[in-house]
């Protein structure tokens, strides 16, 4: 954890590929300007091959810690000396700090993130709700964990193809108290408390294959991503007659407070700046 020292600048940074359109910078600031932090925080475009040697370059140019998105959250996981139990479980890194003796920490802050939007700004209380759980990629990893702590009646997972949720079921049998399945897309189930889309149609404009009937009458819908309109998912959630709807923007600025706060030792206050954003 770094303090503020006199006349010192702690540098930090987000790396992905391309990272141009991340809002993590601004995030950061914002951050660090109502905390009284002293720091720098940059985007940083790496070459898909050469992760590593970026993290290097910028360490020795004086980083104390950094953000990782895509493609880089597997990377990161290989890179950390040591890791966190969301880290382990997810097998992604989306935040690194090296410590006193150099050593590089590897943390996961997204599935944090997304429960503290969902239950402190959207005030959705997931015990003994069913949740339904769309994709088994990097992103639906991240967030299992977190979500099976909040003690849902049931959580299951689907995804285009069918294996990958089905192995993602098997590494989380370890903590999953026989609360967690897979199914398939054709065949979910119905009356789902919460659908959160974890997949990347969004950020390529496209719809997962969804069957209807998968919403309660006050179900919620959440997408993971975030854009300036609503999301293909979103949409269709509408069309389905969902009035709770919301796209990852929260969380992406609560996973980023989780970061802060393990670099900084402060936890942010958030919601100033999730409004600035919107």
């Amino acid at each position: 954890m770094a303090v503020n020292r006199p006349g010192h600048v702690d540098q930090y940074a987000v790396f992905g590929h391309p990272v141009g359109h991340s809002k993590s910078p601004q995030i950061h600031r914002a951050f660090a300007a109502a905390t009284a932090q002293q720091l720098s925080y940059q985007a940083i475009q790496a070459p898909v091959d050469g992760f590593a040697a970026a993290v290097a370059d910028f360490r020795l140019a004086g980083g104390v810690g950094c953000n990782v998105t895509v493609p880089f959250k597997a990377d990161a996981y290989e890179l950390a000396d040591q890791l966190d139990e969301e880290a382990q479980l997810a097998g992604a890194v989306n935040t690194l700090q090296w410590d006193s003796a150099g050593k590089l920490l590897g943390f996961n802050t997204d599935g944090k993130g997304l429960l503290r939007d969902l239950q402190h700004n959207l005030g959705i209380d997931l015990a003994d709700r069913k949740i339904l759980l769309v994709g088994a990629g990097g992103a639906a990893a991240g967030v299992i964990h977190p979500l099976l702590q909040a003690l849902p009646a049931k959580l299951v997972v689907i995804n285009r193809t069918a294996s990958r949720a089905e192995a993602l079921v098997q590494r989380f049998s370890s903590v999953a108290d026989g609360r967690f399945s897979s199914a398939t897309m054709a065949s979910p189930g119905k009356g789902f408390d919460l659908v959160l889309n974890a997949t990347s149609a969004s950020l390529s404009g496209e719809l997962p294959d969804l069957p209807a009937q998968l919403f309660s009458a006050d179900s919620w819908a959440y997408d993971l991503a975030y854009a300036d309109q609503p999301t293909p998912f979103l949409r269709w959630a509408q069309q389905q007659g969902v009035a709770q709807r919301r796209d990852g923007l929260g969380m992406l600025v609560e996973q980023a407070a989780e970061a802060f706060h393990l670099w900084r030792g402060v936890r942010p206050e958030t919601a100033a700046v999730i409004s600035q954003l919107r």
